[in-house]
């Protein structure tokens, strides 16, 4: 007879920072890990880190950053949600999923009524199953010296509470992108 095993999930748990040698951990040393470096933006460091470790090895990673932003001239904050990252040789088990939740969870308890992250167009998909909505134009992000350029990635967006609707009119971020 087969034995009867439950799944039991990976523990999220908290980081207190988050270094390149955490990063190259997860995604190795390439010149490009997240695959954006053609974009040519200067990024922020996140403040708050959510991981996985899978037999001793950090696997997964998402970063979280409040930040404020303009959106149809009204000013507000939102959260960045960035550096998410799965280890290649363990992609395609639910690990985006799993801390990509437990982070926005956390998210729910900063204040903004919206969390907000830049992706590549293939990641849109799997950010869509995870309740993103693409937004609609530009976004105007700082870059050094305080230079304004629209984010060239798409956009998307998630409500941190049920009542939270995303207004109308074009965004722009006041920092470097997260």
């Amino acid at each position: 007879m087969p034995e009867n095993r439950s799944y039991v999930a990976p523990a999220v748990v908290r980081l207190p920072q988050y270094t390149k040698a955490d990063q190259e951990e997860i995604l190795g040393d390439g010149d490009d890990p997240f695959g954006v470096a053609s974009v040519g933006l200067i990024w922020l460091p996140k403040e708050e880190h959510f991981a996985i470790r899978h037999e001793g090895r950090l696997v997964a990673h998402a970063g979280l950053l409040r930040l404020p932003v303009a959106i149809g001239g009204a000013a507000t904050e939102v959260v960045g949600v960035g550096g998410v990252a799965v280890a290649p040789g363990m992609q395609g088990r639910g690990l985006a999923r799993l801390v990509v939740t437990a982070a926005l969870e956390h998210a729910r308890t900063m204040g903004p009524e919206h969390a907000l992250l830049f992706c590549r167009p293939p990641l849109v998909a799997l950010y869509r199953r995870l309740g993103w909505h693409l937004l609609d134009g530009g976004v105007l992000v700082e870059q050094p010296e305080g230079r304004l350029v629209t984010m060239p990635l798409q956009t998307m967006v998630t409500p941190l509470r049920d009542d939270a609707r995303w207004p109308p009119g074009p965004v722009r971020l006041f920092s470097l992108p997260m």
